[in-house]
């Protein structure tokens, strides 16, 4: 079969040159993409004004300002450290100032390298949360949901689980819809006000309840669980051999984040699928657990792995070596880190399930103006909002200044335990 030659008019032509001329001044990627009637509505010559952020309890919120009349909002924290977040967030308005904000990619670049110093959670963080709210712009500007600018949808809806402990917790969350459910090993023990790690620890009663919880759910139902780096090495091996039998869905953080070799380890000697990414920061700290395959999943943070710009690439680098990517979220959908990982769940292949908790109710809602994201059978709809979505309400969230203690744990002769 003979293809004829492919044809372009003189129209055509024009484009093209148009868009390879924006593209050598050096214009956003998108510039050469996006269709012109929608190029059309980026004001030219766009500036960044000026940065906003305040701290909600243990989260830190910002506003990005624009001479066209835009604002992107963002939100970002580390937790138990929202203070020092807030001041590498509005340290990052110098570097901000006068720039595109349709420049994400350059402006996630200059936010990491130009201060020399980088890398960590608390200056991650600030980026974060700065590029939620630039991509907050880009979306309005163009009047679309953040996950029609990362290719859009690859899934129709995204499925969900919530948290809980127990069978009465399964029951719950299947009459609720839901068919996962991820809950924690019970490790410690509440001795003189103390939340203690005895040793040996009680494996028998952990075990216990994940054998009561696979009875309530059956078969057609996962149970995620995170040991949220409480467990020793020693411990995790104990624990996980144990639940083999139980076809759990992933063991989340059963060795720290600095553990790889260790990772390694116990992935040889069980056949748990494992997890983890909650608190890795960057492409490069996920790089060496998924070339080496340590994990089944892996969990960045949106808010704190990069940001939006970061997280896709992330998941790119999963996707390349077979693995799955299962968003960490400790605060509702509503939330911009809720929202801001649906939209990576939409456009992303190989996010396979999101963590969620319930959508905010009282002065929370009113935080969020009362937007929620509709959830029915354990499955999220996609953002429709232009955007993140994120609409905060600054008069109530002023009502709830920082206050968030540090957990504390110990194990039996007064030693620090990990959390």
């Amino acid at each position: 079969m003979n293809i004829p030659p492919a044809r372009f008019s003189s129209t055509d032509r024009r484009g093209f040159l148009k868009r390879a001329g924006l593209a050598l001044a050096g214009l956003p990627f998108w510039s050469q993409i996006v269709p012109e009637s929608l190029a059309a509505k980026i004001p030219e010559n766009i500036k960044i004004t000026g940065l906003k952020s305040l701290i909600v309890e243990d989260e830190v919120y910002l506003k990005v300002f624009t001479d066209a009349g835009v604002t992107g909002e963002g939100h970002t924290s580390v937790h138990r450290k929202a203070p020092t977040c807030k001041a590498a967030v509005d340290d990052l308005a110098r570097v901000l100032a006068g720039h595109d904000p349709t420049r994400i990619e350059f402006l996630w670049q200059a936010m990491y390298r130009w201060p020399r110093w980088r890398g960590g959670p608390i200056l991650n963080a600030a980026i974060s949360g700065v590029d939620l709210a630039l991509w907050d712009i880009l979306g309005k500007l163009l009047d679309v949901p953040v996950w029609r600018l990362l290719g859009g949808a690859a899934r129709e809806r995204i499925r969900l689980y919530i948290h809980g402990s127990g069978k009465e917790a399964v029951q719950r969350a299947k009459a609720m819809g839901y068919t996962a459910i991820k809950t924690s090993p019970v490790v410690a023990d509440v001795i003189d006000g103390r939340r203690v790690i005895k040793r040996p620890w009680n494996l028998k009663r952990a075990v216990r309840i994940i054998e009561e919880m696979r009875a309530a759910a059956g078969d057609d139902f996962d149970i995620l669980i995170d040991a949220h780096g409480l467990l020793t090495p020693t411990m995790s091996l104990e624990f996980a051999k144990a639940i083999e039998p139980l076809r759990i869905m992933f063991l989340e953080e059963p060795i720290q984040l600095e553990g790889n070799d260790t990772l390694e380890w116990l992935g040889k000697h069980t056949t748990v699928p494992l997890a983890t990414g909650e608190r890795h920061t960057t492409k490069w700290m996920f790089e060496d657990i998924i070339s080496r395959h340590l994990v089944s999943y892996v969990q960045p943070d949106v808010i704190q792995c990069g940001g939006i710009t970061e997280i896709r690439k992330i998941a790119a680098m999963a996707e390349a070596q077979f693995i799955e990517v299962a968003p960490h979220c400790p605060g509702s959908l509503s939330s911009g880190l809720g929202l801001a990982s649906l939209h990576i769940d939409a456009s992303t292949p190989n996010c396979v399930i999101q963590e969620s908790h319930p959508n905010p109710t009282g002065w929370q809602l009113e935080m969020f103006n009362g937007r929620t994201v509709p959830i029915k059978e354990g499955y999220a709809e996609l953002p429709r909002w232009p955007g993140l979505g994120l609409q905060l309400n600054e008069e109530v969230a002023t009502k709830h200044p920082h206050s968030n203690p540090n957990p504390s744990y110990y194990f039996e002769d007064g030693s620090v335990a990990d959390y």
